[in-house]
């Protein structure tokens, strides 16, 4: 149990230092948002609890093929704030977008033979 509230605690130490940063400096905080921490995070907890190397390999690939979806979503958000939509909405909308992305790109690759 230790363990896992370590894991927790420090995933959301980065989650609350990028919020801290994108206050004073959004761009600076989008960077370090934008790096594959919790990827590289999660990819770190994974191997120390299960070091497998074919377990790793298919998680990495899934995490790529999984990441491309969900970047429209920050070209949606912003378009909509500057149009005047509310955040939550925006957001709402930019998160809806992603899961219809994530359900095409798996349909995409299963037909393409790459189960993930």
């Amino acid at each position: 149990m230790l363990y896992f509230i370590t894991k927790a605690a420090i995933s959301g130490v980065i989650i609350a230092i990028v919020s801290e940063v994108a206050k004073r400096q959004p761009g600076f905080g989008a960077l370090i948002a934008s790096l594959p921490l919790i990827s590289v995070m999660g990819m770190m907890w994974l191997w120390r609890e299960k070091p497998d190397v074919a377990n790793m390999a298919d998680h990495s690939t899934a995490t790529f093929w999984y990441v491309l979806p969900s970047l429209p979503m920050f070209l949606l958000i912003p378009l909509l704030l500057n149009r005047g939509v509310a955040f939550w909405i925006a957001l709402l909308a930019g998160c809806i977008l992603t899961i219809l992305l994530y359900l095409l790109m798996t349909a995409v690759l299963v037909r393409l033979g790459l189960d993930l």
